[in-house]
Parts: C-alpha cells; sequence; structure tokens
C-alpha cells in the first residue's frame, strides 16, 4: 500500500468513526468499527479494546478474533502485559518480541505464543488526564510497529475516546437534568403544600413550612412526599393523626 493510500484510507476511517458520534450511537458499534479498521486498514494481524470499569478493573469490549481475545483475558487473569501497563501509565507500550516479555509477564507470553502471536503493542484511550482504557494491537511475526501505524492507532484511539467521554457525558447530564427537574417539581409541591397549610391553620407562609418540615422530620418522611400528601388532601396538619 503506497503512503498515500494508506494516508487517504486512514482519513477516510476517521471521518467514519466521526460520523458515528451522533445521538443514539452505539458504543460498542463505535469500538467495533475501530478494531476492524485497525486490522484492515493498519495491517495488525488482530485488535481488541479494554475498558475500565467503574472499579478501575479493566474489561474486554470489542475484539477482531477469538484469538486475541483470549489473549487479552489473559493479561487480565495475570494483571500484567502490555494493556494493563499502558492502562496504569497513560502512555503507549511496545512489546515487539513476545519471547522477550518479563517473568511477570509468564502468562501472557505462553498464551500468546501458544495463539501465534509473536509481538503486541498497547495504546491508551486517553483524554487529557483521564484514561478509560487500551487499543491493543498484535502481530503474527516478532516486529517494531511503524511510526506512522502507531501514528493512525492513535487518532482511532482518540476520536473513540472522545465518542465514548461525550456518551457517558451525555447519560450524565440528562441524569442530573432529569434530578433537576424532580427537584422543581417538588419545590411547586412545597410551595403549594405551604399555601394550604397556611390557609387552613390561619398561619403565616414562614410558620406553615415550619409545621411541614417538623411533620416531616418526625415521621421520618421527605419533604416532597409530605407536601404531596398535603395537595392532595391526604393529610391535614391540623389532624395529623
Amino acid at each position: 500500500m503506497t503512503e498515500t493510500s494508506f494516508d487517504s484510507r486512514v482519513l477516510a476511517t476517521l471521518t467514519a468513526l466521526a460520523d458515528t458520534l451522533v445521538d443514539d450511537y452505539d458504543v460498542v458499534d463505535l469500538l467495533q468499527m475501530l478494531v476492524d479498521a485497525c486490522r484492515d486498514i493498519l495491517g495488525v494481524s488482530a485488535a481488541g479494546i479494554l475498558l475500565a470499569d467503574e472499579g478501575g478493573e479493566l474489561e474486554l469490549i470489542a475484539s477482531t478474533s477469538e484469538a486475541s481475545r483470549l489473549v487479552e483475558v489473559m493479561q487480565l487473569a495475570g494483571q500484567a502485559g502490555p494493556c494493563i501497563e499502558c492502562y496504569r501509565t497513560g502512555v503507549p507500550v511496545a512489546l515487539p518480541s513476545i519471547e522477550d516479555a518479563p517473568e511477570d509477564w509468564s502468562l501472557l507470553r505462553t498464551e500468546a505464543l501458544a495463539q501465534g502471536f509473536g509481538s503486541m503493542f498497547a495504546v491508551p484511550l486517553r483524554l487529557r488526564e483521564t484514561t478509560i482504557g487500551t487499543l491493543n494491537l498484535m502481530n503474527r511475526h516478532p516486529e517494531a510497529l511503524p511510526e506512522s501505524t502507531g501514528a493512525a492507532a492513535q487518532a482511532f484511539a482518540d476520536v473513540a475516546t472522545i465518542g465514548i467521554l461525550h456518551e457517558r457525558s451525555l447519560r450524565e447530564s440528562a441524569i442530573l437534568t432529569e434530578q433537576l427537574q424532580l427537584a422543581l417539581n417538588s419545590r411547586v409541591r412545597i410551595e403549594q403544600a405551604k399555601g394550604v397549610v397556611s390557609y387552613t391553620l390561619n398561619v403565616p407562609i414562614d410558620e406553615a413550612f415550619t409545621l411541614i418540615r417538623a411533620y416531616a422530620r418526625r415521621n421520618r418522611q421527605s419533604l416532597s412526599l409530605v407536601a404531596s400528601r398535603i395537595v392532595r388532601r391526604e393529610l391535614d396538619l391540623a389532624h395529623p393523626d
């Protein structure tokens, strides 16, 4: 493949990845597209993506083959290997020859060689100080990763990271919006309840709120629940029992 052809295919892939970042996109689909592009365009034998769960443990999300999946599962089982090191440090980790893996990566070395892999490289899914996982590339033969391939892989990983963090941000934003709306609705009910209590007990608004809050605390109920019961006329503070 010529350099111009390689560059154009990388740009086309970046454009395709970016185009998937629309409302209701599926993160797993995005990551599967990424690992397939690494295999088909970057020319690696296999690729996989590991994402950290809420507890910081890496989980396999997308993979191009069962063989690469088995290798990565062994990395996780042994808690050692390029992907673990890459996630911890936030920088790329290269293992040009799996035969030369350090002793504490012995589980990885054994399984990778059994699956026919000779080299492995891990690229961080990282945005500024946040590392959320790793993109892992594997080749059949011991070899260094070309600089252009590593740069393209990092670009793919960066687009995926932005997409994942964007999706999480939208989800968190939606939760925040829902919580805000619930708070606003509760406030409306409380104001209505204050008016009801003020009228029925002939007390000032401030005192009405004090009575509502005292009842809620005494009965270990939320202000919103007590206010709702008052507004629905299910609770009369003049005769609370």
